[in-house]
């Protein structure tokens, strides 16, 4: 009952008028910057954190504004992703993989509404994990040290044979470039630098987002220019706008498994939306796509990322709050401005500042239904968007990638690079390799590495650190499971 009177405490500062104004406006804007690509959550809660402080808003009513910013840009993601197979940001990137198909087919805003009730069902069911078990959540995951970090992330990886496809070994081809673009920049334990080729802006790494949008939109341009060449392309047909309540009805248990496990991938520090699309993405397909229509155009294989990564943003908010330590990027800069508020997250939070915390609860219950009501009714104006003629569609696509790209780090070094990943990407598109595998490869290298070191350096170089504890005993038998599963399935229906 002290949590339900809390809650109710919550709602009363969230339904301030200032509040809900600035909840509205968090979700709207941060819709339009989850579209654009390579701006992002991140990018999009940063630049907002001056205007919040300069307006001299109270802690809870700019927490409410960047939140609102966070969770929409999670929502915003999905819009170019389906669209034009251009991820907003990281998390987006699984959902192309149906969710472009998806608008091929004439199914654009069938998949737009889709991911929409998707995205509110997996960030409800988020906040109410919060709201119930916060506090132990975050005790169970302050458990995770480096070992069971890289077993998790040895976990992630075995999924990625869910996405081989029909060639497994295109499919570790492509993510093996994906590990090998990880470990260029300084080495994270002598500080040298590797594979640079000289260029300092190398030394901090590949940048995940160039890497995705020239793998996706330069890629997709340079295809679409082909068939174009060719003859071949034709103006894209939009049939609905509207999800058939069968469709819905035969999604519902994959976005009710993708939150759970968005949820609480997103609890686990530094984890994040793109590893929670990606496991939710590759369990349904283990468990579901028995018909192989997983990459084709499956509804499924658009709810499930999309309820994931709205649940990863939501999970991702219960350690920060509770332990002052950031589960993503995201919520590293949220964690910023409430130090720039005079507000300290950690586990006094809830005694001594109960209006930020619950008003924080409260108003992303009503976020999440505001960008329903938001989205649903533009869902048929957002798919308007694959009949524009190509000629003008095409340099829209790239015009928007450079611009994103830009943005980032007004380098033009960036550019070139992306354009050079996109001719890459290109190149494997034709000779039938897949490109998730590569980014994953690349999203999980850096935390795989990181982790290792850090748990060989805890050890004094005992690999046996590795496999001790009983939750990364747990993840590696997942592990071996999730390895083996294609193999007994193939073996068991061969029997048959």
């Amino acid at each position: 009952m002290d949590v339900l009177s809390q809650l109710a405490h919550g709602f009363e500062i969230a339904l301030t008028p200032l509040n809900l104004g600035l909840a509205l406006a968090g979700a709207f804007l941060g819709t339009l910057i989850g579209a654009l690509p390579g701006i992002g959550p991140v990018n999009g809660v940063a630049i907002l954190i001056p205007i919040a402080y300069a307006l001299k808003l109270p802690p809870e009513s700019a927490l409410i504004l960047l939140a609102g910013v966070y969770y929409g840009a999670e929502y915003g993601g999905r819009i170019s992703s389906i669209l034009l197979n251009v991820p907003g940001d990281a998390g987006a990137v699984i959902t192309t993989l149906d969710g472009y198909p998806m608008a091929q087919k004439g199914k654009a805003g069938e998949a737009l509404a889709l991911s929409a009730l998707a995205s509110f069902i997996g960030g409800t069911l988020a906040v109410i994990g919060l709201t119930l078990f916060a506090p132990l959540l975050a005790e169970w995951a302050i458990r995770f040290g480096p070992a069971e970090y890289f077993a998790l992330m040895v976990f992630a990886f075995t999924t990625l044979s869910s996405l081989a496809g029909r060639n497994p070994a295109k499919a570790l081809a492509a993510s093996v470039f994906g590990l090998m673009l990880a470990t260029v920049g300084l080495d994270p334990g002598s500080g040298l630098p590797r594979f640079t080729f000289g260029q300092l802006k190398l030394y901090d790494g590949v940048d995940f987002l160039i890497v995705a949008i020239g793998l996706f939109a330069i890629s997709e341009v340079l295809v679409l220019m082909e068939k174009s060449h060719l003859g071949e392309a034709a103006r894209m047909r939009v049939e609905t706008t509207l999800v058939p309540l069968k469709t819905f009805l035969a999604s519902l248990w994959s976005i009710l498994r993708g939150a759970v496990i968005g949820f609480f991938i997103g609890v686990l520090p530094g984890a994040g939306a793109s590893i929670a699309s990606a496991v939710a993405y590759t369990t349904e397909k283990r468990l579901v796509d028995r018909e192989g229509s997983f990459g084709q155009g499956d509804p499924r294989g658009v709810a499930a990322p999309e309820a994931a990564n709205n649940a990863a943003a939501g999970g991702a908010m219960v350690p920060m709050l509770t332990l002052g330590v950031p589960g993503s990027g995201t919520t590293a800069v949220l964690l910023g401005a409430l130090m720039m508020f005079n507000v300290t997250p950690g586990p006094l939070i809830f005694k001594e500042r109960p209006e930020v915390v619950w008003g924080l609860i409260a108003s992303m219950y009503i976020g999440n239904l505001m960008l329903l009501v938001l989205n649903l009714p533009l869902v048929g104006l957002f798919a308007r968007i694959l009949t524009i003629p190509r000629w003008f569609l095409i340099p829209a696509i790239a015009g928007l990638s450079f611009v994103g790209v830009y943005a980032v780090n007004n380098s033009a070094f960036d550019l070139l690079f992306m354009t050079g990943i996109g001719v890459w990407g290109y190149l494997m598109r034709k000779f039938g390799f897949p490109l998730a595998p590569m980014i994953l490869g690349l999203v999980l290298g850096r935390l795989m590495e990181v982790n290792l070191r850090r748990a060989l350096a805890i050890s004094g170089g005992d690999w046996e650190i590795l496999f001790a504890s009983p939750i990364a005993q747990v993840l590696w038998v997942l592990a071996l499971v999730s390895l083996l599963f294609p193999w007994l399935v193939g073996r068991f229906a061969r029997a048959r």
